[in-house]
């Protein structure tokens, strides 16, 4: 039975069909062509999936476009605020074995999960009108399924992991996991999970964004808080 990959915001039934629509994105521009907002969502989503993200994020990734390679084929190649590129394959990565990293990411994911509602229900409670409250990135008003709560770049939620195991010294092949009901991998150490849920609480600056829409580039080199951005509260 084939196993379905979440990516970004997106699923996929299978590694086939997330491979076809990066492949579709790729041949869907010319040598040297910049990647639309929605298509450049997808890559940065992708690339969230790097065991080394922050390196490949660097100060921040300003844009994505097409980049002529041996015997003319194309690539998809990252252009970093401070003018420094890197080509990106998205086969080498939709095809790569689940890392260490990857597993533990995805087990603090699930820590985080309910905080993450909270703060986008208690945005709906506070702004709601007729159902629909505006997308903190675009002004568009949305209903509750068509917005995500989004992690503001350059501390997105793979960068916040990366940065909790530094300083933790965490061994990553030494990690215990449970399996509740057939779904994903969550920790088995509880006092880690509360560590994570605390810090990234104390670090992560959360929007409401529509599903397809990632924070704009315009914030990903930016580390300050911003007035409108969303924390999490504190347990009462």
């Amino acid at each position: 039975m084939k196993k379905g990959i979440k990516i970004g915001d997106k699923f996929y039934d299978s590694k086939k069909a997330a491979l076809n629509h990066y492949k579709t994105i790729l041949n869907s521009y010319g040598f040297n062509d910049t990647l639309k907002q929605k298509d450049f969502n997808d890559i940065m989503g992708l690339l969230e999936t790097h065991p080394r993200v922050k390196e490949k994020i660097g100060v921040g990734i300003d844009k994505v476009r097409i980049a002529k390679v041996k015997y003319n084929t194309k690539s998809f190649e990252l252009l970093r605020v401070d003018g420094s590129t890197e080509l990106f394959s998205y086969t080498k990565r939709i095809n790569s074995p689940k890392t260490d990293f990857t597993r533990f990411r995805e087990s603090c994911r699930q820590v985080i999960q309910e905080d993450l509602r909270k703060v986008k229900l208690a945005y709906f409670e506070k702004h709601s009108k007729k159902g629909k409250v505006k997308c903190q990135e675009t002004g568009e008003l949305l209903k509750y399924e068509d917005l995500n709560v989004d992690h503001r770049q350059p501390n997105t939620f793979s960068i916040i992991v990366d940065r909790f195991i530094e300083i933790e010294k965490i061994d990553l092949k030494t990690i215990e996991y449970i399996t509740v009901d057939g779904g994903p991998n969550e920790l088995a150490d509880i006092e880690l999970k509360n560590k994570f849920r605390q810090y990234h609480k104390d670090k992560a600056n959360l929007r409401i964004v529509k599903r397809s829409l990632n924070l704009g580039r315009s914030y990903q080199a930016r580390v300050n808080r911003q007035k409108k951005d969303l924390k999490i509260p504190d347990n009462k």
